[in-house]
């Protein structure tokens, strides 16, 4: 199942559905891209208004390196014809709805990164305003690029190579664990409660928490519905 279609026309994120047949418990999950219209991010509160608890992505906390990195697509919005936002939680959560925030903080983040080599670490540093302002320079047209599409389940030769990547591993697996962790929670405390969790997080966790609600806790996709993330001008 594709999590982040990509084609010539237009970015796509599938909201996807997991539920157990046994428990009235349902995990919706939405994919997320830190840079899209602001139709995507509407339409995406407007889906959260629905839920009756938000697991959010969002590392706590300030550190240097953390800003560094996020130039990569802070850049982007800064130029009104490209018609793109940054996401952010205030135009994206609703006030109605309680938030979980399991995610690291901004020194448990860096700490993750620097126990990668040094110059792959000072590489990422440099590297991330440069992405920002290529990104800014070409607008949508530099997001529909099939390296941003996202898979559940990978083909092998991409699968090998995400296994055998230390950057994704080192800023990805302690938050990934982390969210596993409170869904597991979640699911122990209130399994029998008829009550839909939404899990917003950038798309590139999705897919280890596709195969953690599956594997730890029994859940399957059952629904997907699909939302435009952008289309380039």
């Amino acid at each position: 199942m594709q999590i982040i279609e990509v084609t010539g026309y237009a970015v796509r994120s599938a909201v996807i559905t997991m539920r157990r047949k046994d428990k009235p418990l349902e995990f919706v999950i939405f994919p997320m891209l830190h840079v899209a219209s602001p139709t995507f991010y509407s339409q995406v509160r407007s889906r959260l208004g629905e839920c009756d608890l938000i697991v959010l992505e969002g590392i706590r906390g300030r550190a240097a390196g953390v800003s560094a990195l996020t130039l990569a697509y802070r850049f982007a919005p800064r130029r009104r014809r490209n018609g793109l936002q940054e996401q952010r939680h205030d135009l994206l959560i609703p006030d109605s709805v309680p938030v979980v925030n399991p995610d690291v903080t901004a020194a448990e983040a860096i700490a993750d990164l620097k126990t990668l080599p040094r110059w792959t670490y000072l590489l990422l540093m440099v590297a991330a305003p440069v992405m920002g302002l290529v990104f800014a320079v070409r607008g949508p047209r530099a997001f529909l690029d099939e390296d941003v599409a996202v898979d559940d389940l990978p083909t092998t030769p991409r699968a090998e190579m995400l296994a055998d990547d230390p950057i994704g591993h080192a800023m990805s697996d302690r938050r990934d664990e982390r969210l596993l962790g409170a869904l597991g929670e979640i699911y122990a405390e209130r399994a029998d409660e008829p009550i839909r969790v939404a899990v917003v997080y950038g798309a590139g966790h999705v897919p280890a928490i596709v195969s953690g609600l599956m594997d730890r806790y029994g859940y399957r996709p059952r629904d997907a519905q699909w939302l435009t993330v952008m289309v380039p001008a």
